[in-house]
């Protein structure tokens, strides 16, 4: 009898939970977590997290005092929100975490560059050491560059809403310790365009994340690739052996529960022995790539304007909060 897919997967690959949800990490145990405003957002509205959530928006008053507008207050809310669930992961997961820059920095270097910072500072007095943090960034030509800063200060970064070649070759060139590409949301975009559907190896995401995995193996470069947005179990097992893969609660709970052979599909030594053509990308080449690629062009423009509308909502709902919580309790200065 095989093991499950899960215990199998394990074997190749670095499993990471994709969720805000902590029960559910409890219940994987994977060895890192990553979150997104999306998932913050879903979370912060379970009653088991409502706790957190409240003690975060007193803070947040508290801190910026009682004359400060109710939109101020929830945006600095979601900040410490996020480092909140960051903390509680922490105390699950043997590994790190990624906490994500607000998406609306995402084509502002200097922005980016100082809000994780802050994000550090504030792991930093929890105790907790930038080892165990990566920043989410969007792989924007602006984010590289500021990764590529916060690389040389120590402080790792995981470059996410990838979907093109250019992007990866430009995260790894400035050094940053992981890079997320977007399988299931390249799928999509295929999905839409050509009316077709697509299983297993022929899958575009899986397609796109093997020609970055293969890619860092040839060339020897040390930033590590976590496959991410899957849409079904079939995209992760023919990703085994992928570096890491980030997956939800409902696809790791599909896969303990399969039992199957899973054989390895990524190899750095078989990546090794590929004719894989090295490509210089500046800024003018990673532009001209991304121009020409209509689904990377596409599906970051929509992933930035996703995850930005996911802040606006969620500090919509802290502000709500807030005021219901200022309703039953007079908040003094």
């Amino acid at each position: 009898m095989p093991k499950n897919l899960l215990e199998q997967l394990r074997a190749y690959t670095v499993v990471v939970a994709d969720t805000g949800d902590i029960e559910a990490m409890e219940k994987f145990r994977p060895q890192d977590a990553t979150t997104n405003p999306s998932l913050i957002a879903a979370a912060a509205q379970m009653p088991q997290y409502q706790t957190i959530v409240n003690g975060v928006l007193v803070e947040a008053r508290k801190e910026l005092g009682a004359s400060a507008a109710a939109q101020a207050v929830a945006n600095l809310a979601f900040q410490r929100l996020a480092i909140a669930f960051g903390i509680k992961i922490l105390e699950i997961v043997p590994g790190r975490v990624s906490t994500e820059v607000d998406a609306r920095l995402s084509f502002d270097t200097a922005g980016t560059t100082a809000q994780a910072r802050s994000i550090i500072a504030q792991y930093d007095r929890e105790g907790i050491g930038r080892e165990r943090i990566l920043i989410k960034i969007a792989s924007t030509w602006e984010g590289i560059r500021a990764a590529e800063v916060l690389e040389r200060e120590g402080i790792h970064c995981n470059l996410t809403l990838l979907f093109g070649l250019h992007q990866a070759i430009a995260a790894a060139e400035a050094g940053v310790t992981l890079v997320s590409p977007f399988v299931g949301r390249i799928l999509d975009w295929y999905k839409k365009d050509t009316g077709k559907d697509f299983h297993g190896a022929d899958d575009p995401g899986v397609i796109s994340v093997t020609a970055v995995y293969n890619y860092y193996k040839k060339f020897s470069y040390k930033t590590q690739v976590m496959g991410a947005s899957f849409r079904n179990i079939g995209e992760i097992t023919e990703l085994a052996g992928c570096d890491l893969l980030t997956i939800s609660p409902t696809l790791l709970a599909e896969l303990e529960a399969t039992q199957a052979e899973l054989p390895r599909k990524l190899d750095p030594a078989a990546a090794q022995g590929l004719p894989i053509e090295k490509i210089a990308v500046d800024k003018a080449a990673f532009d001209k790539m991304h121009a020409e690629d209509r689904m990377a062009t596409d599906k970051l423009k929509e992933g930035i304007e996703g995850f930005s509308a996911a802040l606006v909502k969620l500090e919509t709902l802290l502000a709500n909060r807030l005021a219901e919580l200022e309703a039953k309790v007079p908040t003094s200065a």
